[in-house]
């Protein structure tokens, strides 16, 4: 196993994967054309999200994780935040989250990033169950949106 930073070839992977996790996730339908736009945008301009991704022993993609980054001016530092996590159904269950949040951490504290956070859907339990098992725990804040 190999997790490595993304790169431009790795897009229909990540579009997959990407659109998998949605319909894990919340049930919900995204349209592969926008996927690929936001995603592609983001390979072009880390400074948007980074993404890297997990292969097998065959150099074949299984997972991939994204994050993006929150200035804090009351912290001066970037809190670093998943937004996307998929890791492929065969591989669950095998220590595979793990190598790509590690890969996450890894770069986040190497730039000296103050804390690696998530947001995960309420009613996702698989996803919270894989999370808890990996240290995350919940926050005092509640995300609120205004459409």
């Amino acid at each position: 196993m190999q997790v490595r930073k993304a790169e431009l070839k790795d897009l229909p992977f990540l579009v997959e994967f990407t659109a998998e996790e949605a319909r894990e996730a919340e049930g919900c339908v995204k349209i592969p054309d926008t996927l690929e736009q936001g995603i592609g945008k983001a390979l072009e301009d880390n400074s948007i999200a980074i993404y890297w991704v997990l292969t097998d022993e065959n150099n074949n993609p299984i997972g991939s994780v994204s994050a993006l980054r929150e200035w804090s001016d009351w912290n001066a530092g970037f809190y670093w935040w998943i937004q996307s996590m998929y890791v492929a159904p065969t591989q669950r269950g095998k220590g595979r989250m793990g190598l790509l949040l590690d890969a996450v951490n890894s770069e986040m504290e190497r730039q000296q990033g103050l804390e690696l956070r998530l947001y995960v859907h309420k009613n996702n339990k698989a996803a919270i169950r894989a999370y808890e098992k990996s240290g995350f725990m919940d926050s005092e804040y509640k995300i609120m949106s205004l459409r």
